[in-house]
């Protein structure tokens, strides 16, 4: 497919955060751009005032009369949707040109030199302070992240093309449509098990997305992992190497040692162990295309961060609210380590979103050993996205095996409600999702109330 050849894009699922970089790409290189999404959201409308079009109901009469011309119309589509999803049927049917988000992601970054973070936690911490770091040393580049840097308040960056910044999904295998020259593997926990049934044929999937590195490219991997490539870890002997880490003001500063030399008195503003380590390897990712390390450090002491990614939403003496993606127990674990060491002796109140019952059921336990190390757990029921629900797999199931007294389910009518008679000193809100829509009415709801 050549894309010079295509006039317009048409989006099924245009509202998912890797599907809308995509969207604002294809318009910002001159393409007429619309698409479906089953409901609006702060992302849907962003578009809208863009000049996208975009509809909320799955209904062929509802496509611009212009998209439907199949010689000059691509159609791109999430594995998200369901596979009998009207449009897509009506697209298949007319014979349009075809393609997952994952394909059309891999054809715009094929002739750049590519820079692809994969694993199964971290990515859009680690693709969103490289871009960071590319952007603030001038690299031209561009980047597709999966969520709103809150540097460029957008999950899409355009400096120029010679350079792309991507995530590299392991979701439906989608990472192996990407020819990186440079990738990394932040990690390998077992995870999207309804896609790949075992935790070994997940691992076999990342060892497939190696051998999609151009010849002559390099690999970063986290120290540890049973992959081969520059190693990155925290007081290790990894070949990148966090030293003499220690926090100021509620500031890390460390040393870092790389294969050529040390480097001293960095500065990094997130929290959390697993947040270091985003930010040591998006600067080894960055150290192979920028040669000069020094506004490389200079630009990982001014990253400010990604939304829903340890956001804090509230920072007062009295009152400390955050805000986190975390969505699979390895995550809410490095959450709550993070909280823990900066704000010790705090009362920690948990509002968790569960995200598939898939996951739920494949992680029961694990999660409720998770959720129970806070202090309080505030339980919603589980988000289905994509997936129909499973028998005996529920908000309450997985509140049984939680061994915390004070734990319950809460509904979110009265979530609020619950919140404020609660009292936290330190409210983590935690999930993948719609519980980010509620994140602005408890920030309002409480502030007041603090």
């Amino acid at each position: 497919m050549k894309l010079d050849t295509i006039h317009n894009v048409y989006f099924i699922g245009i509202g998912g955060i890797g599907m809308s970089a995509i969207a604002r790409y294809f318009q910002f290189v001159g393409k007429q751009v619309a698409g479906y999404d089953r409901t609006q959201t702060p992302i849907t409308s962003d578009l809208e005032n863009l000049g996208i079009e975009v509809h909320y109901k799955d209904d062929v009469r509802q496509i611009p009369q212009s998209f439907q011309n199949k010689t000059n119309t691509l159609v791109v589509y999430t594995p998200a949707v369901s596979a009998t999803h009207t449009e897509l049927t009506y697209f298949r049917a007319n014979s349009f040109e075809i393609k997952k988000r994952s394909q059309v992601l891999g054809i715009i970054t094929k002739d750049t030199f590519c820079l692809a973070v994969a694993g199964t936690h971290g990515k859009t911490t680690t693709s969103s302070i490289l871009a960071h770091l590319l952007k603030e040393t001038g690299t031209p580049l561009i980047a597709f992240l999966g969520g709103i840097s809150e540097d460029f308040n957008s999950n899409f960056l355009l400096e120029g093309t010679d350079y792309a910044v991507v995530e590299a999904d392991e979701y439906d295998r989608s990472f192996l449509q990407l020819t990186p020259n440079v990738a990394c593997i932040t990690s390998m926990d077992a995870d999207h098990l309804d896609i790949y049934g075992t935790d070994s044929e997940l691992k076999k999937s990342f060892k497939a997305f190696v051998g999609q590195i151009k010849s002559g490219g390099k690999l970063i991997v986290r120290n540890g992992l049973p992959i081969a490539g520059l190693s990155y870890g925290i007081e290790d002997a990894s070949d990148y190497c966090i030293k003499n880490l220690r926090i100021e003001e509620g500031t890390y500063v460390f040393d870092i040692r790389t294969p050529k030399k040390t480097l001293f008195g960095i500065r990094f503003n997130k929290p959390g162990e697993h947040n270091l380590l985003n930010g040591l390897a998006a600067f080894a990712m960055a150290e192979q295309v920028v040669k000069e390390p020094e506004g490389l450090i200079k630009a990982l002491g001014t990253f400010k961060g990604v939304q829903r990614r340890f956001s804090y939403q509230v920072k007062t003496e009295d009152f400390i609210f955050i805000d986190d993606y975390a969505h699979h127990p390895t995550e809410i674990d490095a959450v709550y380590q993070a909280v823990k060491e900066m704000h010790p002796g705090k009362k920690l109140t948990v509002v968790f979103q569960p995200h598939l019952f898939s996951r739920t059921k494949d992680f029961g336990q694990a999660f409720a050993k998770s959720l129970s190390k806070f202090d309080e757990v505030l339980l919603l029921d589980i988000y289905p996205a994509r997936e129909a629900p499973i028998p005996g797999i529920s908000a309450a199931w997985l509140l049984d095996m939680m061994e915390n007294p004070n734990k319950r389910w809460v509904g979110k009518a009265n979530l609020l409600e619950e919140l404020v008679k609660s009292g936290p000193e330190v409210l983590i809100t935690l999930g993948a999702g719609d519980i980010g829509l509620e994140v602005e009415k408890i920030k309002t709801e409480l502030e007041h109330a603090n």
